[in-house]
């Protein structure tokens, strides 16, 4: 399916015009969506997801009509548009293993875990005590914990498996701890090391890592360049730096289409090498 660029002065226009019942607006808007691939079922799905339930419930409805969405030219359509959300793009990255995909399941299971870690918390609180409140949710109630038995396994790579399963990589597990930190009012950021993934706090004064891969130990800076500076190539200072969302995006893509290498899926690990070259391009598009 082709996928069209969807300019924000027609993006918004299309969003407006979801709750006209006019049959004639209808048509043109299914004739237009279908026109646009990838970026229309994007689109929807952005706008299903809203705060505002009466566009939601009109988008759902474009969806369910049209029945066609190609979630890898949606994803496509993502990676080019450069809005990058890690809820929105780990929640597209799962539709391309899952196409039915319940995203509100998803949404409805990270909204319960915060909503337990708000119980837990006591204000005045610092985010090192609010992030252990978090570990003892995540690793103790609800029992995540990293997939040493079966590391390349693709399904670690999809947040919706991650959250059924309570496994995965140090990716996808940090994506499952910053998405219920978030929810909860904890300001983390993902910090992507040379082979390993972390949880970084950099709000109170001297930072701090969270290791969501081994049950959400908390490490200093110089804990983690001593533990990971045996490493190839080593480690700098500056890798301890904040990762993109970009970045964590396409570094699961790179993920997958190792993993689905080693399993002999020629077709799957091309589609996500074709990903990670998307990303790629973009970002070059946005240096230029």
């Amino acid at each position: 399916m082709e996928t069209t660029a969807l300019a924000a002065t027609e993006r918004a226009a299309l969003i407006a015009l979801l709750d006209d019942p006019s049959p004639g607006v209808r048509r043109a808007l299914a004739a237009r969506f279908t026109a646009l691939g990838g970026s229309a079922g994007f689109m929807l799905r952005e706008v299903a997801g809203g705060s505002d339930r009466q566009l939601a419930r009109h988008a759902l409805e474009y969806l369910e009509e049209l029945g066609r969405c190609d979630p890898a030219a949606e994803f496509r359509a993502y990676i080019r548009g450069r809005r990058y959300e890690l809820e929105a793009g780990s929640l597209l990255l799962a539709r391309l293993a899952n196409p039915r995909l319940d995203e509100a399941a998803c949404r409805a299971q990270l909204d319960a875990m915060a909503a337990r870690c708000r119980e837990l918390i006591a204000e005045p609180s610092s985010t090192r005590e609010k992030c252990r409140a978090l570990n003892r949710v995540l690793f103790h109630e609800w029992g995540f914990h990293g997939n040493t038995e079966h590391y390349t396994d693709p399904r670690n790579s999809f947040l919706d498996q991650v959250l059924e399963r309570r496994t995965g990589l140090p990716i996808s597990l940090s994506v499952v701890y910053l998405l219920v930190a978030a929810r909860a009012g904890i300001e983390l950021e993902p910090v992507g090391l040379p082979g390993h993934f972390l949880v970084g706090c950099f709000a109170d004064g001297l930072p701090f890592f969270i290791d969501a891969f081994e049950g959400g130990v908390f490490r200093g800076a110089a804990d983690v360049l001593d533990a990971l500076t045996a490493r190839p190539g080593g480690l700098r200072t500056s890798d301890l730096a904040p990762t993109s969302i970009a970045e964590v995006l396409c570094r699961s893509c790179r993920n997958l289409a190792r993993h689905y290498e080693a399993a002999l899926d020629a077709e799957r690990a091309r589609l996500f090498t074709e990903l990670v070259g998307e990303f790629e391009a973009a970002h070059s598009r946005q240096q230029a």
